[in-house]
């Protein structure tokens, strides 16, 4: 894809606007704590970008507990996580932005580039609120329609979808190698937030070097 293509860029949420990943950490060390099982920075890592269930039951694993409960003692562990994420999601503020992106947002919206979300997240739309950039954005594509998760291409299939784009003029924008892949199958020019996604189409180091500048710069 040309840069002059681009007519639209669909976001990941969180490591590439937000870095909502330390609540979830924090909240799910709470429940690790409850559970009697060690919380590591393995383990930590290993919960990235997986359901809420999925990583209940790898943190009960964690500590050899995993059949010390019910489904439904399960059901209420991971309900109960969720509701003291919210809570600490209440705490962020226009300053937890990840540098440089709301210069970019900025950037965008002044030069008349559509944008949208494409986030696992159910409350990608509460994020965005606290950190007061939803009016940045076409709209949030709806997790609990999507039939496949990363890599399948449909989140950034329907993210082009809500900003009534083709694909073909969509640059997405990710920080985790699933999503780049999610990218690269929807069509869309893929651009990562870290110098290890080595199939991004264009990569950076991390958020502050984002700029339409740098993009073209990349793209030669």
């Amino acid at each position: 894809m040309k840069f002059e293509d681009i007519k639209g860029f669909a976001f990941d949420l969180d490591g590439v606007i937000a870095d909502s990943a330390r609540l979830h950490a924090k909240a799910w060390h709470q429940t690790a704590d409850e559970v009697h099982s060690e919380w590591t920075p393995e383990l930590a890592e290993a919960l990235k970008g997986v359901s809420r269930m999925d990583s209940l039951g790898m943190i009960l694993k964690a500590g050899g507990h995993e059949n010390d409960y019910t489904e439904d003692e399960k059901v209420a562990l991971a309900t109960e996580k969720n509701t003291k994420y919210l809570k600490l999601v209440e705490s962020l503020t226009p300053d937890d932005v990840l540098p440089g992106m709301k210069a970019f947002l900025d950037e965008l919206k002044a030069s008349g580039y559509k944008m949208s979300v494409a986030s696992a997240s159910k409350n990608a739309p509460a994020i965005l609120k606290q950190l007061k950039i939803t009016d940045y954005f076409e709209g949030v594509v709806d997790p609990a329609k999507l039939h496949a998760g990363k890599p399948d291409p449909e989140i950034f299939s329907l993210a082009a979808g809500v900003m009534d784009l083709a694909p073909e003029v969509v640059a997405g924008l990710e920080d985790s190698g699933a999503g780049i892949k999610s990218i690269n199958a929807a069509g869309e020019l893929s651009i990562g937030i870290g110098n290890q996604l080595m199939e991004a189409d264009v990569r950076f180091a991390d958020t502050s070097e984002v700029s339409l500048k740098n993009i073209k710069a990349k793209l030669g």
